[in-house]
């Protein structure tokens, strides 16, 4: 799963889809997942960085982590 290659995000997590022009503002985490998309890690990659750079548990991890990239999905900012 990646990133559309013309999604901008900004340093204060500020994102821009070009195509559709919709605009979003993602928390530190929400910014932090999309950067490791688009630098091409992969889901498991960065669900265990997150794990080891935040306190919280594996379910609630990937519970949370699937709802944001359903959501990603549904707003056309993935390539699958």
């Amino acid at each position: 799963m990646k990133l559309k290659k013309n999604i901008a995000i900004s340093e204060n997590g500020f994102l821009f889809n070009p195509e559709t022009g919709d605009s979003f503002i993602l928390n530190p985490i929400g910014k932090e997942i999309l950067n490791q998309l688009k630098e091409g890690q992969s889901v498991t990659d960065i669900k265990q960085l997150l794990l080891e750079r935040y306190d919280v548990d594996l379910v609630s991890l990937e519970k949370n982590m699937e709802d944001f990239l359903v959501i990603l999905q549904h707003h056309g900012l993935l390539d699958r």
